[in-house]
């Protein structure tokens, strides 16, 4: 659980392979000693190959596929709305943090091992028809999307995660349609929406090591064109986009006193990274009375990501694949 919690909310910038000029350099004294600052520089710069890690997997569960369940196509105009709640999935691998000990002599090479688990993630979306389009095809038909992302806080021995902002976090967008379904054709529409998490302050423990991220925001910006068609109780669609996920953290590491060696600090860093992939997917629905059941599959892949420290699995840019399985009601 600790190791999922971590991994959910770490985010960093793309660089050059190689230490980050961000982390303390530091120097040996004349007893072959290293002094502060190089204490603190091997945590820094595996904190930050841990954020390049992981920024794509988190990117991509916000993010998800269709953004309006169980509908391809666009509401049709004022009166008309969708409401649907989701839990996305992702074959998620997550470093095994704890397997590695910060060096306290400079940034050292290790590879960590990978731990192959699924991740969740749950959101809730609102689709409004504002505008009808045109009689005949429903060309140019609009619909106001918002969604709505919820996270606790959490804490154990190992993680603390707060909430300095709330727990909520909201996000706008809007659906274009190209051709309103009928019983003879397929309702097509084109799409963008930005969705985020809340604002996040995470303490990382590693026996009297810390690792403290501070203002960590995670947005992902992503649009869509859709497809599909309702066949009696079943419907069936799919889709394709782009996705850029921009993710901005604070952090700073605290390195404890081993034997021998002094401890250190390094930070406070400001993290950024801009990320852009693929996405494909693919969607089923179940048309009940009053409500449509919705299942949802789709894969993204795309991006150069560059670690000064290596992992022994999945790699950072490497395709995913995620699901997602919700409820969807009104019209």
């Amino acid at each position: 659980m600790k190791k999922t919690l971590i991994a959910l909310f770490i985010a960093a910038p793309l660089s050059a392979q190689g230490i980050d000029p961000q982390c303390p350099a530091g120097s040996m004294n004349s007893s072959g000693t290293p002094d502060n600052t190089m204490v603190a520089q091997d945590a820094c710069q595996k904190a930050i190959d841990l954020f390049r890690y992981l920024a794509p997997q988190l990117g991509t569960i916000v993010a998800g596929g269709n953004p309006t369940q169980g509908l391809t196509g666009t509401l049709g105009g004022p009166g008309h709305f969708s409401f649907g709640i989701r839990a996305n999935g992702l074959n998620g691998s997550i470093p095994e943090i704890d397997r590695v000990v910060p060096n306290t002599r400079g940034a050292r090479v290790d590879a960590y091992p990978i731990d192959e688990q699924l991740v969740g993630f749950a959101t809730a979306d609102l689709g409004v028809g504002v505008f009808k389009g045109m009689a005949s095809s429903g060309f140019g038909a609009l619909d106001v999307l918002v969604s709505a992302s919820y996270l606790p806080e959490y804490s154990n021995p190992s993680v603390e995660v707060s909430e300095p902002s709330g727990g909520f976090k909201f996000g706008l967008g809007a659906k274009v349609g190209l051709l309103r379904e009928t019983s003879a054709r397929p309702g097509i529409a084109v799409s963008y929406l930005v969705r985020q998490l809340p604002t996040v302050a995470i303490t990382g423990k590693s026996g009297d090591d810390r690792l403290f991220l501070n203002d960590v925001n995670i947005k992902a910006k992503s649009w869509r064109a859709t497809a599909g068609k309702s066949f009696l109780f079943v419907g069936f669609g799919g889709g394709f986009g782009r996705d850029t996920y921009d993710s901005d953290a604070d952090i700073t590491v605290t390195v404890a006193p081993r034997e021998a060696t002094q401890g250190g600090t390094g930070g406070p860093i400001r993290l950024t990274q801009d990320l852009t992939r693929t996405n494909f997917f693919g969607t089923v629905w179940l048309n009940a009375k009053v409500m449509r059941i919705v299942g949802e599959l789709g894969r993204v892949s795309g991006g150069t990501i560059e670690t000064y420290n290596q992992f022994t699995g999945a790699q950072p840019a490497d395709a995913r694949t995620y699901y997602s399985i919700g409820l969807s009601f009104g019209r």
